[in-house]
């Protein structure tokens, strides 16, 4: 009997980088349950919860990030740096790793190099159109690589999609559509606008949901917001903000139901948003964040121009978009279910597998896989 195998998946922060580690490593159990799989984050990141619920183990070193300018902490990022590399040694040696899979963030760096030390294996999956510099650095030295987008610049990359969990992969977005109302509380056959700024939310499209919110109203469009932890959105008086057909919740745990249930999405343009819309079919309306290395705009740049989403400046998203773009939008179902159309033919529902794959054969453990997996 072929030993199983021992992984240790790397990746943290967000959801966007621990939604397709987890799927990755259900991929990994669906091949063969016997695979023995450890998480590494830190202890400040959403994996703290997500991890453990998707059912694997989860062990934690120091976050290190980079000092963005002169001061005590860059003196000290050395000895720091050198630390989370040790600490991230001894999970490995201590489950005796055969190889490591990671998706980048700050924890991925020290398990790379550690890995690297230990003549393991490295593979990574890089989610974002622009990479992040811990996959820079690991790409160097991989066994193999695969990524959401073209692009990314990182050395034999091969483009698999963005890994996610059979619950998204294998949904049916018009047979989950009523039954997913339903549970997020959107009732009748008025439009539904679903509105996300992500698991950390997004304060600039909440505010202008807000004020827009008369106006969706007296069109008749129910709106979910979705506002992200600790976003919750206020009124005048200080209270929750409320109005007929708006509902807000701040995080939606199953967001294969958020995706069935709309009509139309308002979200950014963070990779697994993207690759995760295009797999349901969701016609989209794309604010890509206004900070760091443009990779957001990058990401929606396939799927708008496929015509299966329409992307808008932050600084452009204001109610008079809402006027003029976001409720005709609303009001054509014909061009709703085009851009739907058109979104599905760019998704890829296999990544997970395939990157399972990638690792199994790497390591003489080749074998049949499932199509798609159903999560833990």
């Amino acid at each position: 009997m072929t030993e199983p195998l021992r992984v240790v998946i790397a990746g943290g922060g967000t959801a966007g980088h621990i939604t397709p580690m987890i799927a990755i490593a259900d991929a990994l159990r669906a091949a063969d349950p016997n695979t023995q799989i450890t998480a590494v984050g830190t202890a400040s990141g959403l994996e703290t919860r997500l991890v453990p619920e998707a059912g694997y183990e989860l062990r934690t070193i120091a976050k290190v990030p980079m000092p963005r300018r002169p001061s005590l902490d860059l003196l000290k990022l050395p000895l720091r740096f050198r630390a989370a590399i040790k600490a991230a040694g001894a999970i490995l040696d201590d489950t005796g790793a055969q190889a490591v899979l990671g998706v980048g963030g700050y924890v991925c760096t020290p398990v790379y190099l550690a890995a690297r030390k230990r003549k393991l294996p490295v593979f990574i999956h890089e989610a974002n159109a622009r990479a992040g510099l811990a996959n820079k650095v690991g790409a160097r030295f991989a066994a193999g690589v695969g990524t959401a987008f073209n692009g990314t610049g990182l050395p034999g990359a091969k483009v698999v999609g963005m890994p996610m969990r059979g619950f998204v992969a294998t949904m049916d977005r018009a047979a989950q559509r009523e039954p997913a109302r339903r549970a997020l509380g959107l009732t009748g056959d008025a439009p539904a606008l679903v509105v996300t700024g992500g698991s950390s939310g997004a304060a600039s499209i909440n505010a202008t949901i807000a004020a827009g919110l008369p106006q969706l109203a007296d069109a008749g469009v129910q709106v979910l917001h979705i506002t992200g932890r600790g976003k919750v959105v206020l009124d005048a008086a200080g209270n929750p903000l409320s109005a007929p057909g708006y509902r807000q919740v701040e995080y939606v745990d199953s967001m294969d139901q958020a995706y069935a249930a709309a009509d139309l999405m308002v979200a950014r343009s963070g990779a697994g948003t993207v690759c995760e819309l295009a797999v349901a079919g969701t016609p989209s309306v794309l604010v890509p964040l206004p900070i760091g290395n443009g990779e957001q705009r990058l990401n929606a740049s396939d799927l708008v121009a496929a015509g299966g989403a329409l992307v808008v400046d932050n600084a452009d998203f204001t109610t008079d978009y809402l006027a003029t773009t976001l409720l005709p939008l609303l009001r054509d179902p014909q061009a709703l279910a085009a851009m739907g159309a058109a979104a599905k033919a760019q998704g890829r529902a296999d990544a997970a597998q395939v990157m399972a794959s990638m690792i199994r054969e790497s390591l003489g453990h080749a074998g049949p896989q499932q199509t798609a997996n159903t999560g833990s």
